[in-house]
């Protein structure tokens, strides 16, 4: 069995990577930073005797899920499960921010996420048997003013996971959609989000709790997975107030 992992070089991907490994499943590993995925690699693959594949790619680029997809079958392994993991968030006015880096967010967020899963979800259908790992956020559930695009790229992948969990379901093939509230890890340091920065003081959960959640709930073929009882109560809650006053809190939360 072998799980293939995007962003896997940090943060909730990493902490994946380590949950697979426990389990004695291959892995294939991506990320651009090829020094971390080496690193991440040995660890696993002494620790739990397991295969780690390497492919370091930037997968903000358009063409990028089509390259990886060729250069897995180059190395003739069968993808059993796909986690599509990598993503990054900018904080700011989007009228003030770079256009270039939003565009490489949804390229990354959405082109690559979609590509991917179209590409292996194709092969598990075919084979009856497979599953899916969507890492979107609760972000999904709401509109985000100051990280506006990122927080539609995660509804778009909540949205999307969900509809085709329903569709592949039928063929053996599982989705399902982790939705993280704030996380300790990198995301804070390149999104310029302070908040979720890892420290001591940090009151939000880390990523190797989000991963370990995940995971299990992956396992469970739970559909959609919101890690935390206080984020799963809003998520609920957010369908029952004017959605004028969730732009407002929102925009609150995210200045303060």
């Amino acid at each position: 069995m072998t799980a293939l992992i995007t962003g896997a070089s940090a943060g909730i991907g990493a902490e994946l990577a380590r949950e697979f490994a426990k389990d004695n499943i291959n892995l294939i590993l991506v990320a651009r930073r090829e020094e971390k995925l080496q690193s991440l690699g040995k660890e696993l693959s002494s620790e739990y005797g397991i295969q780690v594949s390497i492919i370091a790619i930037d997968l903000s680029k358009p063409s990028s899920a089509d390259e990886l997809y060729k250069k897995v079958q180059s190395l003739r392994l069968t993808v059993n499960y796909l986690v599509n993991n990598a993503g990054f968030g900018d904080n700011g006015e989007f009228v003030e921010s770079s256009l270039s880096n939003q565009e490489n967010m949804i390229n990354l967020n959405i082109v690559t996420l979609t590509k991917l899963t179209h590409l292996y979800g194709s092969d598990m259908k075919a084979r009856e048997g497979g599953t899916i790992l969507n890492v979107a956020s609760t972000a999904s559930f709401q509109p985000g003013p100051l990280m506006g695009v990122y927080f539609a790229t995660k509804h778009f992948v909540l949205a999307f996971s969900e509809a085709i969990a329903e569709e592949l379901r039928p063929y053996n093939v599982f989705v399902t959609t982790l939705c993280p509230g704030p996380t300790q890890s990198e995301f804070g340091e390149r999104a310029g989000f302070d908040k979720v920065v890892p420290s001591d003081s940090n009151p939000f959960p880390n990523s190797a709790e989000v991963a370990k959640f995940g995971y299990a709930q992956m396992k469970k073929k739970k559909v959609v997975a919101i890690h935390g009882l206080w984020n799963a109560i809003q998520a609920t809650l957010i369908r029952f107030v004017p959605r004028f006053l969730i732009r407002k809190i929102v925009h609150l939360k995210m200045k303060n």
